[in-house]
């Protein structure tokens, strides 16, 4: 009998994808890959696939099924193709790990799946806990699943947490570099333009938005809230430079731990598939003697406001959540096309936070349908 772990990796084309493939691929005694998805990459799903040849494939693009089923009939891999396929394949009993790297809320759907299959579950999409977080930790409890967390700042907390669960935790906090923005007066970020965020740096630049705004902390705070079962008093953020810790966790006997790390992302991937051992994924490791003297300070909450619309998401549960993702969704898209202040982005996201009802204990189908109208009301008050 193997003792490798049966891995479904889904979004395998993304760069969390990617990774985690490549970390499954140097580690062959210790993984067996069973399944990989893409949405549309077809060419990358396809060399993948012939270079590891898992069992099971899915192309969510289903003009593009016929393409990749050509390609791997010979190889007795089987295809399949559509969003309900992704959550079909995760009922196989070779699957022990879902590795949920897929973007966005199409990542929902099957992070309930793979609870529903009793699967255990490392999960990179924050849509998942951002915008269900209630439903599927609730989920998950009820199915005795386990969520490792991908991100580093959640790791990190995780990781600190290891031998404590016994013992009562006061606070945790995640730390940031408090965006590329930090210091500045609202004179000053009114003034700033999307071709300003995009000439910062050459990555996704929705993403280099959202980390400006401090929106993308926020999320990490109400991820950190449902992964780790505490109330949103005791989650807090703190601005750390140079960004090595990724958090801290503060027991009721005033101790503080801490992980630290280079903030290296493949070292939080490999943890959440290989959990609980730790192997080695040769990745650049910290040199203390290199490492200037750490700094802490708080947020500034007043001109980055996302920070508060995070609390109180929190604070008045629902489908908040949901509201608050899909705003700010469009409100980024408006900002990237000039239609909006770079500061009107969070005063967009707390007029479509007041104008919500809340709705109680709300099911996948609540959660998708408030998300939808609220980008669909975030377009009507931008226009």
């Amino acid at each position: 009998m193997s003792n490798k772990k049966g891995i479904a990796i889904l979004g395998s084309t993304g760069s969390i994808g990617i990774a985690a493939l490549n970390i499954a691929t140097s580690l062959p005694d210790d993984f067996e890959v069973e399944v990989l998805t893409a949405a549309s990459n077809a060419e990358l799903l396809i060399e993948q696939s012939l270079r590891l040849l898992p069992n099971t494939v899915v192309i969510e693009n289903k003009a593009l099924y016929k393409k990749v089923s050509e390609a791997l009939w010979k190889e007795d891999i089987h295809v399949y193709t559509g969003a309900a396929a992704v959550c079909q394949v995760l009922e196989s009993q070779h699957i022990d790990l879902v590795f949920n790297a897929i973007k966005g809320i199409a990542g929902i759907a099957p992070t309930i799946a793979a609870i529903h299959t009793r699967k255990q579950i490392a999960l990179a999409n924050k849509e998942s806990l951002v915008i269900c977080g209630s439903l599927i930790t609730g989920l998950a409890e009820q199915n005795g699943v386990n969520i490792y967390p991908v991100d580093p700042s959640h790791s990190s907390i995780f990781q600190s947490m290891l031998g404590e669960f016994h013992n009562k935790i006061q606070k945790l906090y995640l730390t940031s570099s408090g965006g590329q923005f930090e210091g500045f007066t609202v004179a000053q970020l009114n003034e700033i333009s999307a071709e300003k965020i995009i000439n910062k740096g050459t990555s996704n630049v929705y993403d280099l938005v959202n980390t400006a705004t401090l929106i993308h902390d926020s999320f990490k705070l109400i991820e950190a809230r449902w992964l780790f079962g505490l109330k949103p008093e005791q989650i807090d953020l703190v601005i750390h430079n140079p960004l090595v810790i990724n958090g801290l966790v503060e027991f009721a006997d005033g101790s503080i731990k801490a992980q630290m790390d280079a903030s290296n992302l493949m070292r939080s991937i490999q943890f959440a598939m290989s959990y609980p051992n730790r192997m080695d994924v040769s990745v650049p490791r910290i040199n203390l003697f290199d490492e200037p003297n750490f700094s802490f300070k708080q947020p500034d909450k007043t001109n980055f406001p996302n920070l508060n619309h995070a609390y109180s998401v929190l604070e008045k549960g629902g489908a908040f959540s949901a509201v608050l993702n899909a705003s700010n969704k469009i409100a980024v898209e408006a900002f990237l096309e000039d239609q909006i202040k770079f500061t009107e982005i969070a005063s967009i996201n707390e007029t479509m936070l007041n104008g919500h009802n809340t709705i109680t204990n709300p099911s996948y189908d609540d959660f998708m349908n408030t998300y939808h109208t609220a980008c669909e009301q975030t377009l009507k008050l931008i226009k």
